[in-house]
């Protein structure tokens, strides 16, 4: 009983009510549209678990972004979404790992609960951009050649993710900006996906909860650095 207040401890009302909500909306959206494909509502709601550790730069949210990105890269597969299966498989779920010895590697203070907040440079941001656009250019002539549903809009949607994961690798709040602008990506996809099958409708619904969360992780994420620099300026007096 003690272990399970301090869990819910561990988190603020707020917190838990943006949990409690998501979850609520992902469970309502896949009764109404959905009903069969619990896969999918499991991916969800492990989805919306992994942002709210996330948001508290806790390395379990990097597992649990594993776990769903093996179960969205099948959710993928079945509907021809070879991008999103490929970029969660081959990229996102082996970064994730990457990031999660990254936090781990990087406590605030020796918590391991909370990731030390790093800075980028103008010089790396520039890097990165580069980078990001190779890795798109080439995933966009694989995309095509195995036929993807809705190429532009799947090869965007590496473009953010790759940004994505790279910064959160760098420990830096605005990762959480650059899934927030892959969420908006995967809501049109799977949008589009959703005129064709509505089951989907809840996997649309769900990204637009992880937009929610991804925006609250990055609001958190600047708390967060804020605080740790003001605590570093204390200790340094």
């Amino acid at each position: 009983m003690n272990k399970v207040k301090a869990a819910l401890g561990y988190f603020s009302k707020g917190e838990i009510i943006l949990w409690s909500f998501s979850v609520l909306l992902i469970m309502a959206s896949f009764v109404i549209f959905d009903r069969g494909n619990y896969l999918t509502l499991s991916a969800s709601l492990i989805g919306a678990t992994s942002l709210i550790f996330c948001a508290k730069g806790n390395p379990v949210g990097q597992v649990l972004i594993v776990i769903f990105s093996v179960i969205y890269g099948v959710i993928s597969f079945r509907f021809a979404y070879y991008g999103e299966m490929i970029t969660y498989l081959g990229m996102t779920a082996p970064m994730a790992v990457v990031a999660f010895v990254s936090w781990i590697k990087n406590p605030y203070k020796g918590k391991k609960s909370q990731v030390k907040v790093n800075s980028v440079t103008w010089g790396e941001i520039a890097f990165m951009l580069f980078l990001t656009a190779a890795v798109t250019a080439v995933f966009y002539f694989i995309l095509k050649f195995f036929n993807t549903a809705n190429l532009l809009v799947s090869t965007f949607s590496v473009a953010t993710s790759f940004a994505a994961v790279y910064l959160t690798f760098r420990r830096t709040p605005y990762f959480a900006l650059a899934y927030a602008a892959n969420d908006v990506v995967l809501i049109v996809l799977w949008t589009l996906a959703s005129l064709t099958d509505t089951s989907y409708i809840s996997v649309t619904v769900c990204f637009i909860m992880f937009l929610a969360n991804d925006i609250y992780g990055f609001v958190n994420w600047i708390k967060m650095r804020d605080s740790q620099r003001d605590n570093e300026k204390i200790f340094a007096k």
